[in-house]
Order: structure tokens, then C-alpha cells, then sequence
């Protein structure tokens, strides 16, 4: 067997037993981006989930891996009665993760059940920040 066809051969052999390395592919988000939302601006609120899904436009949802913080004064983003519960579920299906800072609930007073029901938990939302950072996640504060 010649050498071009041997290698073309274990390169075939590669591609079957490694699918997912086939190409340089890559099962994980390349990317990583946390938004801080620590204001209780709804104008803020809308620009996180827009600057969400142009990321995602851009890069490719399947390139990026999204998480969008509500703490402190930010915290009413995610309440039940949020005025942009529809572009959270928005986000959501689009993969996009919403965490509330469960010190911020302890300290109004909030639970679980006072909170939009697709958000998801952190115990602490500057510990979540410094914690992605460690990780390389971008951090955006819009």
C-alpha cells in the first residue's frame, strides 16, 4: 500500500472513530459571555437581550454560550410581573441562561415564587461574575 493511500486511509479510519473532532469541529461554545444587569432601568433590561441576540446572530448560536446576571436593583428584570417577560422567554429559547442572585431575594425579602418562572439561580451574583471571569467568559455591562 503506498503511503498517500495509508494516510488518506487512517485519516477515513480518524474521521469514524472521532466524529467529533472531525474537521476541527468542536462540541463546546467557543465563546462565553456574561451580561451584568445590576440596574433597575428597563431600557438596560431590553439592550442586554438585544445585545443577547446580536451576539448570537454573529457568532452563531451554537458558537456562544450566554448568561445574563440579575442582582441588586437589576433583580425587578426577573420578578414575575417583569414588563419584558416576553423577550425573556425570547432569550430562553434561544438558549440564552437568566440567573437572579439569591442574596439580593434574601435581602428584599423575595423567593422563588415571586421570580419569572424560566430564570435560573446563582447564591451570589458578584461571586457568579468573578467566577466566569476566572473562566475567560467575556463580561459585558451594558
Amino acid at each position: 500500500m503506498s503511503l498517500i493511500k495509508a494516510f488518506l486511509l487512517s485519516a477515513l479510519l480518524l474521521q469514524v472513530i472521532f466524529p467529533a473532532h472531525a474537521g476541527g469541529s468542536s462540541a463546546k461554545p467557543v465563546h462565553k459571555v456574561i451580561f451584568q444587569v445590576s440596574d433597575n432601568e428597563p431600557q438596560k433590561w431590553y439592550l442586554t437581550l438585544s445585545n443577547a441576540k446580536n451576539v448570537q446572530l454573529e457568532l452563531g448560536m451554537k458558537n456562544v454560550q450566554i448568561e445574563v446576571l440579575a442582582y441588586g436593583p437589576g433583580l425587578d428584570m426577573v420578578l414575575l410581573e417583569t414588563e419584558i417577560a416576553e423577550k425573556i422567554d425570547e432569550a430562553v429559547r434561544r438558549g440564552v441562561k437568566i440567573v437572579a442572585c439569591e442574596n439580593t431575594m434574601i435581602g428584599r425579602k423575595l423567593s422563588r415564587e415571586d421570580m419569572y418562572p424560566s430564570v435560573g439561580y446563582v447564591k451570589t451574583g458578584v461571586v457568579e461574575l468573578m467566577k466566569r471571569q476566572r473562566e475567560g467568559w467575556a463580561y459585558i455591562r451594558p
